[in-house]
C-alpha cells in the first residue's frame, strides 16, 4: 500500500524551485561531485545529517516535478541535478539514468551544454571503477572542435589524475608521461587555475623531480593559496628532503586551513615521531580522526602502542632539554617564512589529548570563561615545571591547577574557532568540480525565478549566464476552456468522454492512472501497532502436497494468496516433473554455448554483509558483472563442488553433497571476527538471467512446467502477464540460474509488484528471507539510511536491524524439489547454501490487490524516474479485450485506467491536429513490444509521436515531444488503434455478474486420474 500525501496542485516550476533551492541553501557543495583527482572524495563520512536532509527534500521536489511534467521546461537541469545528487550518494545506477535522460532532453535553454554533461557523464564512469570507459570518454571530448577552454582543462585534468593513478590504463613509463602532457594542456588551457599544478606537482614528486614539483606547487599556491591539499603536498616534499622545520610549517597551514584533513594529521604525526616526540606525534595521529585509521591496520596498531605508553607519562617540562621541531601547541602560533605567509588567519590548534577533563570537556564549570593565562602565571608554570622533582604538595597542587587552566582556555580558543568555521573561509576551491557546478547553479536560480514574469529581462540573463545560448522558450498550453469544469468519472460511455475531451481534456497532469486528482504514490510508514519479538521473526507458511488433487485444489491458490511469501513443498514430485531437465547436465548437452550473465560476489554468510575490508558490517552488496557460456560455467560449478570435496576429505570431515560451505552456525558462532573473516573470504561466481524463452530451443523442458496448476504456469488465462501479448524477459519468460554456496540475489520486489515462482532444481538448499509488502516503506527507510538506492542499488539488510526498526522478517530454507510462491509487493533476498539450479518465471493473479500494487509501482517509478518494464497501460487494454470481471473493486480499477487514457489519448490526438502534424495509421504487429520515451522512458501507448534523432527514429510522449519543439516540428504521429475501435472496448468492458447457482445441485464424485 502506499500513503497518497502529495500535494498534486503544485505545478511543476514550484516543484523545481524547491529543487534547486534545498542543495544550494547548503553550504556543502563539495558533495555534488569529486574534486579533479580524487574520486574518494565521495567517501568522506561527515557529510551531516543536514545535509543528507536537504538533498533528500531536493531529490524528491525534483522528481515530483518531473513526474507531474517530464517535459517541462527546465528538465534537463532537473535530471542533471538529480544526477549529481545520486551521484555524491554513490547510486551510480541512478545517477547514470539521470545523466542519459539530461542529454536526451532538449538544451536550448539548459544551465548545461551537451559537452559539459558528456563531461559529467564520463566522471560518472570513472567514480564507478569503470577507469577504461572513462578514459575513452575523456578522449572523445578532447576531439570535440567546439569544446570550451574551461572544459578542456577539466577533462585534461581529470584524465591525467587518471592515467596518473590507474595502473591498468598502460605501462609505468607511458602513463607519466601522458598524466605530465594532460596536466600540462590543463595548465594551458586554464592557466589562472591552481588545480592543475597542484595536480602537475603530484605527479613530479612521484618520478622523483622535486625541483618541478616545487615549482608547480609554489604556482599553484600563487593561484589559489588556500589549497590544503597543495600544502600537505609540500609538506611531504620537504620531509623527504630532510627539511622538518619547513615541513611542520607547510603541515600546519594545511591543518589550518582544514581542520579535518586526516592526511596532512597523519603526515604531521610521523614527522613528529621521526624527531622523537611522541606525544605531539598522538595528538596528531588522534586528531586525523576515523579516517585517518580506518584503512591503515599500521597506524591503528602505533596509536594503540603511544596510547598505552603515555597514559601514565608526566607531562613534559616548558624549559628544559631542546627539542629538534615546536610542540604541535607552539607551532600553531609560530610565526611562519614569508614564502607560507599568505594564508588565512591562525587560529587555536587541537589540544593534546589524554587527561582531557579540563581540555576538551565542554560540560566543565566555567570552561568557556577560562581565562588565558598571564606572562606571570605561565613563568611560574614553566618554574615549577623545570623544578618538578623538588616540589612540596603545595606547589605540585598549584602546578597541577596551572595546568589545568591553561589546557581549558586552549579549549575553550578551539571551541571558539571551531563555532566560528561555518563564516570562515575555507580556501579557494572555485576549480573543483563541485564549486564551479554550484556557481553555475546560484547564477541560474535569479533567471529561474524571473522567468514567467519578466520574460525580456529573463532572456537577457540567460544570454549572459548561458554564454550566447537561445534564450528559453516558453510552451504553449494546451487548449483548455477554464470556464468548463472538468467531471469525468467512470460511469461515463465512451462518446461523452470523447466529446468532452474535445473541448476540454484537461492538463497532462491529471491523467494518471490512478484517477483524475490523485497525487503520486509514497513509501508508506512502518504500520503500527508494534509487533512483538515473535511476531518480528514468524515461522513461513508452509504447504504440504501429496497428491495432484492437491495440487489442483482452489485451496493450494487461495493459501498462496493469503501469504506474503509461501513454500509448497511435494508439488513437483506429485506431479511428477522431470526436473533433471533444468540440470546442469541437460543444459550442457543441449546448448552448451548458450549465454550465462556472470555474477562475481564475495562469498559470506547468509546473515551477514561485510564491505570489502571485513572490518564492517554493512548493507551494500557488491558485485560485477561478466558473460560467460551454459558449458564453462557448468566447468566451473562442478570445479567448485571438487574443490570442496578435496578440502572436506583433507580437514578429515564427512561432505555434505547438498549443503555449502557455509551454514547458519558459520555465521553466528564465528569469534574469530571480521579480520579472520576477510582473510578466508573467497569469490564466487554466480550464473544468473539464463534465458529459457526460445520454445525451438528450450521444447522439452517449457512442455514439462505445464504440468502445473494454473496459477503456477508461465502461461495461462489467468495469469495477467499471458495477456501482454509480447515477451517480458524474465517475467512472462522462465529464467533459470545456475549457483555455488554463497550465491546471493540482493533484497529487491518483483518488478512492477508483480508475484513470483521459484523452484529449486537442486542437488543443494536455499536460504530465504522475505518482508511482507506492507512493510516495504520501512526496508526503504533502512536502505536510505545506508545511503542506498532502493530501485537501482544493490543491498543485503541485515535481518536484525530490520526488526529493531519494527520489520518482520522470514527466514526458511528451500530444498530441492520446493517451490516458493513470492505474492505482491513481498521484499525479498536469497542465498544458495549448495550447489543448486533455480527457475523463476513472474505470474499476475486475476485480483484487485495485485492490480492495484501493480499499477501504484508503476505510478512511483515514474516519480522515481525508473522505467517499468511491464506497460501496464497497455496490458490494461489487453485485459479489457480477454477477460471479463466480476470483482467490483479490480473492475473500478481498470475501468479508471481506461478512462484516463482514453482521455489522454483523445487530448494527445487533439494537440497533435492544432499543430498541423500529421497524423498516419500504424495499427500494432503481432508480436510488436510495447513503446517507451526516448527521453523519459515512460510507456507512451496508442499515439505515438516520431521524430528521427541520430540516424534512428525515436518514440516521444507528447510532454517530451513539445519540450523539444513547441509546435512539434519535425514529428510524426502514428495511431496505434482507432478510437472506434478504442471506444467499443471501452463501452464493452462492464462489470461481469455471474448468474447465482441453483438451489439444488446435484453432488459430483470426483475421481482419481
Amino acid at each position: 500500500m502506499y500513503s497518497k500525501n502529495s500535494d498534486p496542485s503544485l505545478s511543476q516550476r514550484e516543484y523545481a524551485e524547491l529543487g534547486q533551492a534545498k542543495p544550494l541553501g547548503t553550504s556543502t557543495p563539495s558533495y555534488y561531485s569529486c574534486p579533479p583527482g580524487d574520486t574518494s572524495f565521495l567517501q568522506k563520512q561527515n557529510a551531516g545529517s543536514c545535509l543528507c536532509f536537504a538533498l533528500d527534500l531536493a531529490t524528491k521536489a525534483l522528481q515530483m516535478a518531473l513526474y507531474v511534467s517530464p517535459g517541462f521546461t527546465r528538465a534537463a537541469d532537473a535530471h542533471l541535478r538529480l544526477a549529481l545528487m545520486f551521484k555524491a550518494r554513490r547510486h551510480w545506477g541512478a545517477a547514470a539514468v539521470h545523466f542519459r535522460r539530461a542529454k536526451l532532453a532538449p538544451h536550448q535553454d539548459a544551465t548545461f551544454t551537451r559537452l559539459e554533461m558528456s563531461f559529467h557523464a564520463a566522471h560518472l564512469l570513472e567514480a564507478r571503477g569503470l577507469k577504461k570507459a572513462a578514459r575513452d570518454a575523456y578522449q572523445r571530448l578532447l576531439k570535440e572542435p567546439q569544446l570550451s577552454s574551461s572544459l578542456k582543462a577539466d577533462v585534461c585534468r581529470q584524465l591525467g589524475w587518471l592515467y596518473h593513478r590507474c595502473a591498468s590504463l598502460d605501462e609505468p613509463a607511458a602513463r607519466a608521461r601522458a598524466a605530465i602532457w594532460c596536466l600540462q594542456r590543463a595548465v594551458a588551457a586554464e592557466p589562472d587555475s591552481g588545480a592543475g599544478l597542484y595536480l602537475l606537482g603530484r605527479c613530479f614528486a612521484a618520478q622523483g623531480k622535486v625541483h618541478d614539483a616545487f615549482i608547480a606547487y609554489r604556482n599553484s599556491v600563487e593561484k589559489s593559496e588556500g589549497n590544503a591539499d597543495t600544502w600537505c603536498s609540500i609538506g611531504v616534499l620537504y620531509q623527504q628532503q630532510n627539511q622538518p622545520m619547513d615541513a611542520l610549517q607547510a603541515y600546519i597551514c594545511a591543518v589550518q586551513l582544514d581542520k579535518g584533513h586526516s592526511a596532512a594529521w597523519t603526515n604531521l604525526g610521523s614527522l613528529y615521531e621521526s624527531c622523537q616526540m611522541p606525544r605531539d606525534a598522538f595528538a596528531c595521529y588522534n586528531n586525523g580522526g576515523s579516517a585517518a585509521t580506518a584503512s591503515n591496520t599500521a597506524l591503528r596498531q602505533r596509536l594503540a602502542f603511544l596510547r598505552a605508553h603515555l597514559a601514565h607519562a608526566p607531562m613534559p617540562s616548558v624549559t628544559g632539554k631542546r627539542r629538534p621541531l615546536p610542540s604541535i601547541e607552539e607551532a600553531w602560533n609560530l610565526p611562519i617564512s614569508a614564502e607560507m605567509s599568505s594564508r588565512a588567519p591562525k587560529s587555536a590548534p587541537p589540544p593534546y589529548p589524554g587527561k582531557r577533563s579540563g581540555s576538551t570537556s565542554g560540560t566543565g564549570t566555567g570552561s568557556e570563561d577560562t581565562p588565558a593565562l598571564t606572562p606571570h602565571q605561565l613563568q611560574t608554570l614553566q618554574h615549577l615545571q623545570r623544578n618538578s622533582h623538588n616540589l612540596s604538595p603545595h606547589q605540585q597542587a598549584m602546578m597541577q591547577q596551572l595546568l589545568s587552566q591553561y589546557r581549558q582556555s586552549q579549549a575553550a580558543r578551539a571551541r571558539a574557532v571551531t563555532k566560528s568555521d561555518t563564516s570562515a573561509s575555507s580556501g579557494d576551491n572555485a576549480e573543483s568540480l563541485a564549486e564551479d557546478l554550484l556557481k553555475k547553479f546560484a547564477d541560474t536560480q535569479s533567471d529561474v525565478k524571473k522567468e514567467a514574469a519578466t520574460p525580456d529581462s529573463a532572456n537577457s540573463s540567460s544570454e549572459a549566464v548561458l554564454g550566447g545560448r537561445q534564450a528559453v522558450v516558453k510552451l504553449e498550453p494546451l487548449k483548455t476552456d477554464p470556464l468548463k469544469p472538468l467531471t469525468f468519472n467512470i460511469t461515463m460511455n465512451a462518446k461523452q468522454i470523447l466529446d468532452a475531451c474535445k473541448d476540454n481534456a484537461g492538463p497532462a497532469s491529471s491523467w494518471s492512472v490512478l484517477g483524475d486528482g490523485c497525487g503520486p504514490p509514497d513509501p508508506p510508514s512502518v504500520p503500527p501497532p508494534r509487533l512483538s519479538p515473535e511476531q518480528l521473526a514468524p515461522p513461513a507458511p508452509f504447504v504440504y502436497v501429496e497428491s495432484k488433487r492437491d495440487a489442483f485444489s482452489p485451496q493450494l491458490q487461495d493459501f498462496c494468496l493469503k501469504h506474503p511469501i509461501a513454500v509448497v513443498r511435494g508439488l513437483t514430485a506429485a506431479l511428477k516433473l522431470d526436473l533433471g531437465l533444468f540440470s546442469t547436465k541437460t543444459l550442457v548437452e543441449a546448448w552448451p554455448d548458450h549465454a550465462v550473465e556472470v555474477r562475481t560476489q564475495l562469498m559470506q554468510s547468509a546473515d551477514e554483509n561485510w564491505d570489502p575490508s571485513g572490518r564492517r558490517r554493512v548493507w551494500a552488496c557488491a558485485s560485477h558483472r561478466s558473460h560467460t557460456t551454459v558449458r564453462k560455467y557448468a566447468q566451473y560449478q562442478a570445479g567448485s563442488f571438487q574443490d570442496s570435496l578435496r578440502e572436506e576429505r583433507e580437514r578429515g570431515v564427512a561432505p555434505h553433497h547438498t549443503g555449502g560451505t557455509l551454514s547458519d552456525s558459520d555465521g553466528r558462532e564465528s569469534g574469530s571476527g571480521p579480520v579472520k573473516r576477510r582473510r578466508g573470504a573467497r569469490m564466487l561466481r554466480f550464473g544468473t538471467n539464463v534465458d529459457l524463452s526460445d520454445e525451438r530451443k528450450w521444447r522439452p523442458q517449457l512442455t514439462e512446467l505445464q504440468k502445473l496448476p494454473a496459477f503456477a504456469r508461465v502461461a495461462s488465462a489467468a495469469n495477467m502477464l499471458s495477456h501482454v501479448g509480447h515477451v517480458i524477459l524474465g517475467m512472462n519468460t522462465v529464467q533459470l540460474y545456475m549457483k555455488v554456496p554463497g550465491s546471493r540475489t540482493p533484497g529487491h520486489q518483483e518488478n512492477n509488484n508483480f508475484c513470483s515462482i521459484n523452484i529449486n532444481i537442486g542437488p543443494g538448499d536455499c536460504e530465504w528471507f522475505g518482508v511482507p509488502d506492507a512493510y516495504w516503506g520501512g526496508v526503504k527507510e533502512l536502505c536510505d539510511r545506508h545511503g542506498l538506492s532502493y530501485l537501482h542499488g544493490s543491498w543485503w539488510p541485515d535481518p536484525e536491524e530490520l526488526r529493531a526498526h519494527g520489520v518482520p522478517v522470514y527466514r526458511f530454507t528451500q530444498r530441492p524439489g520446493d517451490l516458493v510462491w513470492v505474492n505482491a509487493g513481498c521484499v525479498h533476498w536469497v542465498q544458495a547454501t549448495g550447489w543448486c539450479n533455480n527457475i523463476a518465471w513472474n505470474v499476475g493473479p486475476l485480483t484487485a490487490r495485485q492490480y492495484a500494487l501493480a499499477l501504484e509501482r508503476y505510478e512511483w517509478n515514474k516519480v522515481q524516474n525508473f522505467k517499468s518494464i511491464v506497460p501496464m497501460v497497455h496490458l490494461t487494454w489487453n485485459l479489457a479485450r480477454n477477460i471479463r470481471v466480476s470483482d467490483p473493486r479490480l473492475h473500478r480499477a481498470m475501468r479508471t485506467c481506461l478512462m484516463q487514457t482514453l482521455r489522454a489519448a483523445a487530448g494527445t490526438l487533439n494537440a497533435v491536429r492544432s499543430r498541423g502534424v500529421p497524423i498516419r495509421f500504424h495499427g500494432r504487429a503481432r508480436g510488436e513490444a510495447s513503446h517507451y520515451c526516448g527521453a523519459c522512458e515512460r510507456e507512451v501507448w496508442h499515439a505515438l509521436l516520431v521524430r528521427e534523432h541520430e540516424k534512428r527514429h525515436v518514440v516521444h510522449c507528447l510532454a517530451c515531444a513539445r519540450r523539444a519543439s513547441p509546435t512539434l516540428q519535425g514529428f510524426l504521429c502514428l495511431e496505434e488503434h482507432h478510437m472506434e475501435e478504442l471506444a467499443q472496448v471501452y463501452d464493452a468492458f462492464n462489470l461481469h455478474r455471474p448468474a447465482p447457482p441453483p438451489l439444488h445441485t446435484p453432488a459430483l464424485v470426483s475421481t482419481p486420474d
